[in-house]
């Protein structure tokens, strides 16, 4: 199965902002440039709060567990910022699909890829292929994208120390 790049580099940018958040929007813009965005955006003295904002409500959908639920909130975060698909063609991009109108809004723009990418993402490949790390404490999300679908950690640290817990709660037993 074929994942639409949009949305995987979208809900990958998500989780990046949500586990390891920036100290400010320079930092955000940073982070969006190293994850794939061309753009950038005037800046306003609230978007930092705003974008806290956007992956706050997001990680609402990371942590609903029933399919049915978690449609009617991305549906709703769709709702506030995704406009009808229209081809674009700027900052050597090529040619390329927007889901979201020409608004020059840092939030504004996050809020409508991460949906939509995060939309695209849970269509493709599971409604089930986004959650928390399995590994107790760690909280990072998790975004599938294996082939098989079972990845359950944020990282092999973190499967490694699940495993450890395991195997010691098996021997002391």
């Amino acid at each position: 199965m074929h994942l639409n790049p949009y949305g995987e580099y979208a809900i990958l940018l998500a989780a990046s902002l949500a586990d390891d958040w920036p100290e400010d929007r320079a930092g955000i813009e940073r982070r969006t440039l190293e994850r794939g965005m061309t753009m950038t955006f005037p800046e306003e003295p609230d978007d930092h709060a705003q974008v806290r904002g956007v992956i706050d409500d997001w990680l609402r959908i990371v942590d609903e567990t029933d399919p049915s639920a978690r449609a009617l909130l991305l549906n709703a975060q769709m709702a506030q910022a995704a406009a009808y698909p229209r081809l674009t063609n700027h900052d050597g991009e090529g040619w390329h699909l927007h889901y979201r109108d020409d608004v020059q809004s840092l939030p504004f723009v996050l809020r409508a890829i991460i949906a939509v990418g995060t939309s695209l993402h849970l269509v493709t490949r599971g409604m089930d292929r986004l959650a928390r790390c399995a590994a107790t404490p760690c909280t990072n999300v998790v975004v599938d994208v294996t082939r098989n679908g079972r990845q359950r950690f944020c990282s092999v640290r973190c499967a490694n120390r699940a495993a450890v817990r395991r195997h010691r709660a098996r021997a002391s037993a």
